[in-house]
């Protein structure tokens, strides 16, 4: 009886090293999934820094095309209140 009991502990111990095994598998399996998606988030935030230099840049275009033309909404308003001066009293108001 004590061989069986033996047997009975070895058997106990090799479906330890099998589930052991098995939950080894699957951590090696979520690790690498959990990679590849880190992996994928760290391209999508690259693309997404890239863009936002791109509008930022954009922005700053856009900002400077717009005083340029206030500018020269300015000098054009000037001009005309230099020529008609009925103008120039509207425009102060």
């Amino acid at each position: 009886m004590g061989g069986l009991s033996g047997m009975e502990r070895f058997s106990h111990l090799e479906d330890k090293i099998y589930l052991t095994i098995e939950f080894a598998k699957k951590v090696r399996e979520e690790k690498e999934r959990l990679d590849n998606e880190m992996s994928t988030l760290r391209m999508e935030v690259s693309q997404l820094a890239e863009e936002k230099n791109r509008l930022e840049e954009k922005v700053q275009d856009l900002m400077s095309e717009r005083d340029a033309m206030q500018l020269k909404v300015e000098a054009m308003l000037d001009a005309i209140t230099v020529v008609v001066p009925d103008v120039a009293e509207a425009v102060q108001r």
